[in-house]
């Protein structure tokens, strides 16, 4: 016992640091075992009462962000392009701020989906009968619209240029008529008013509608038995565009380099200049490019070019530019912001012409201008209306397309990129292979977007 003493007293030291590294085992093991979430350094992510993540009994690190968010940080290479003249390229900073979906192949198929139509035109009159001639069968009538198919049995439908009844069906309504469809075949619409007329001794009749009147679909109704109703299932469509390869090559030769110079100007200050030049080459492509593909004779190779979102619009807003008024704002914001499944916030970018004329319209308290308001790295001027909220930003790329008085107003939720090649850096050693004494360096990126609901986005051509 005395020499084991001896032997703890001697190596008293080496003895703690064996005890120290066992209770730190113990420790991570006992984290890493805890049901309640995922422990990473001794910091532990728990799960929040609407879905979100907390990190408890830890420090937040750089890792423990990255296994819980992988795009909350951004590599270093995506926060120095985001930073690169931003106003210049909106469609580009936009794209990169919203995050960018992989592509396996320079082919990117997508799906669009729109919303199901909520009006149609009777193609042909109703006529209701006379009170000499009425029968019960009067309460029902047999429609037939432009589109039936986007009517279904237990639909309601508004009728707004014609006037409904009261509950005596004589005494006109100051609401619009209502029908209820009971039945719906090859033939058309088998309806019956909801507040119809009472012709002769028969009451609540479909009233006389007239042809090329507008049928607005309403919601459903179900009587207290009901378990089942229509189907109704939306069926997206089968798009596609092109990923481009975008390049950009910078120099330097090696006396260049060790060459005194009056201000420091150096490859990544040349780096910095092209990538500002790349973006703004690939913003004309993403706004007005073509998608099509090319063999190159000489490189014997295919190239493909990715179509630009201009065309993908769902919607154009024509204006006279000489009489671009509040009221015509007002319809420009009316038509963008309703009649899709868009939000309520959108961007509208364009020529110096369009903006010039924007600029010059006196506003009201029903539609207003406020100042600056900074969003995905750009500086907006922001406009209001019952109908939505734009952020205003002038485009030279317009400008120098030959559009300065044209536009496009873009929803900034349903604009997706997608990559098939990330924005990256190569270092090319041409002096090993030797073709000239310099330090070179290669940008690539090959991407495209894509507008994922069309009518959510809409063109503004000058008439």
């Amino acid at each position: 016992m005395k020499q084991i003493g001896n032997i703890i007293k001697e190596n008293s030291g080496l003895i703690m640091l064996i005890v120290l590294i066992v209770a730190a085992i113990v420790m991570l093991l006992s984290g890493c075992n805890d049901d309640s979430g995922v422990t990473m350094a001794f910091a532990t992510i728990i799960a929040g009462t609407e879905g979100g993540q907390h990190v408890v009994d830890g420090p937040l690190t750089t890792e423990t962000v990255k296994n819980s968010s992988s795009d909350f940080l951004l590599n270093e290479i995506d926060k120095r392009i985001v930073k690169i003249r931003p106003m210049a390229t909106p469609v580009d900073q936009l794209s990169r701020c919203a995050g960018a979906k992989r592509a396996g192949s320079m082919v990117v198929d997508y799906y669009t989906v729109d919303t199901k139509p909520t009006t149609a035109i009777m193609t042909a009159e109703y006529t209701a009968p006379s009170s000499s001639s009425v029968t019960s069968a009067a309460q029902k009538a047999l429609l037939k619209t432009s589109n039936d198919d986007i009517f279904a049995v237990s639909d309601t439908i508004l009728i707004k240029s014609i006037n409904g009844f009261e509950a005596d069906g004589v005494t006109a309504s100051s609401g619009s008529l209502v029908l209820y469809v009971v039945a719906k075949d090859d033939t058309g619409l088998t309806v019956m008013a909801v507040n119809g007329a009472k012709i002769g001794s028969v009451e609540n009749c479909v009233p006389s509608i007239p042809s090329l009147t507008t049928l607005i679909r309403m919601g459903r109704a179900a009587s207290e038995l009901d378990v089942q109703t229509a189907q109704f299932e939306s069926l997206p469509q089968k798009a596609q565009n092109y990923c481009q390869i975008f390049k950009m090559q910078i120099e330097q030769s090696t006396l260049q380099k060790i060459a005194d110079k009056e201000v420091n100007w150096n490859l990544s200050d040349q780096e910095e200049a092209a990538i500002y030049d790349m973006r703004l080459g690939m913003e004309k492509n993403f706004l007005f490019g073509v998608k099509r593909s090319l063999y190159d004779y000489r490189k014997k190779e295919t190239v493909m070019f990715t179509g630009g979102i201009w065309f993908q619009a769902g919607k154009e807003f024509s204006y006279d530019k000489s009489s671009l008024n509040q009221d015509t704002l007002i319809e420009m914001m009316r038509e963008a912001f309703t009649g899709n499944a868009g939000s309520k916030r959108k961007v509208l970018i364009g020529g110096s012409g369009l903006i010039e004329a924007i600029n010059k319209i006196d506003y009201t308290k029903v539609v207003n201008a406020r100042e600056t308001v900074t969003k995905w790295g750009i500086d907006f001027s922001e406009i209001n209306s019952k109908f939505g909220r734009l952020y205003v930003l002038l485009s030279e790329v317009f400008d120098d397309c030959g559009m300065p008085d044209d536009g496009m107003i873009i929803d900034p939720a349903y604009l997706q990129k997608y990559n098939h090649l990330p924005f990256g850096t190569e270092a090319l050693d041409l002096k090993t292979a030797g073709l000239r004494n310099t330090d070179a360096l290669v940008l690539t990126e090959a991407s495209c977007l894509v507008l994922r609901y069309p009518k959510a986005h809409m063109r503004i051509v000058a008439e």
